[in-house]
């Protein structure tokens, strides 16, 4: 399927692995243009090569902390006019209700839902101007079914889902659309971050702590980065223009609900 997007311009975050370089090597394979961030300017700098060589598009690398300030400054310069946005960032770390404070939700709004909002103020204007935009926003499962170690995550993201919902309707009809992509378990760092913390707790090794999580999803495995970005590059399709303020899982089946 032609996507119908070549030639047009994308900033996407935390892209130098995981989902976000997932998203931007769809994006990239499509044709369009990227603008990618990251905290590390070594991997990022690789990934934008890969990118380059891989598929034949211009990507500018920005190293920068997307959360602060002063990081999205310079992005936002970088990046200047962009037809698409997708929004990412690290998750706080797990634990449990009695360790946090009020600096750590703090922490966890700034980064995964304050930063989306800043970025959105910032680019959706422009799109509106122009006719045309997509936010794609990775979030989580925990949106849909909340997990009881992320509470700092199931917060923060929470928060975002519902300005994205209102938002996301009142520039619709300007040919923009935000929606929300939610990750499952994907093999990305974060994955074993997470399977290693449930090996240390429980004193078994991280491969089974992985074999005991993969077993609690239909599919059977963790989902791949390349699986996400494919869905990513849909929803900035011009054939998904008709989506608006949804909340896409992708999970491998692991939320259990009808709705």
């Amino acid at each position: 399927m032609d996507l119908g997007i070549r030639g047009k311009r994308a900033l996407v975050c935390a892209a130098s692995k995981g989902l976000g370089r997932g998203c931007a090597e769809a994006l990239a394979e499509a044709g369009v243009e990227l603008v990618i961030n990251a905290r590390g300017a070594e991997a990022l700098e690789a990934t934008a090569q890969a990118l380059r060589d891989a598929h034949g598009v211009p990507v500018t690398a920005v190293a920068a902390d997307i959360t602060t300030e002063a990081g999205r400054a310079k992005v936002l310069k970088a990046a200047g006019a962009v037809d698409i946005l997708v929004t990412n960032a690290g998750g706080p770390p797990p634990g449990m209700w009695t360790d946090w404070d009020r600096e750590d939700f703090i922490a966890a709004l700034d980064a995964n839902m304050l930063t989306p909002i800043a970025l959105i103020s910032a680019i959706v204007p422009g799109m509106m101007e122009r006719g045309w935009g997509r936010v794609v926003n990775i979030t989580s499962q925990s949106v849909k079914a909340p997990i009881p170690v992320l509470g700092l995550s199931n917060s923060a993201r929470a928060g975002l889902t519902g300005y994205v919902a209102g938002t996301s309707r009142q520039v619709a009809e300007k040919g923009v659309t935000i929606n929300n992509l939610l990750p499952g378990i994907h093999a990305t760092d974060r994955a074993d971050a997470l399977d290693g913390g449930v090996a240390e707790r429980e004193g078994i090794s991280v491969a089974e702590a992985r074999r005991r999580r993969e077993a609690t999803i239909p599919v059977r495995r963790y989902g791949t980065a390349a699986e996400f970005g494919a869905v990513c590059a849909f929803l900035c399709s011009v054939q998904a223009a008709f989506v608006v303020g949804q909340n896409v899982l992708h999970d491998g089946g692991a939320v259990n609900a009808t709705l």
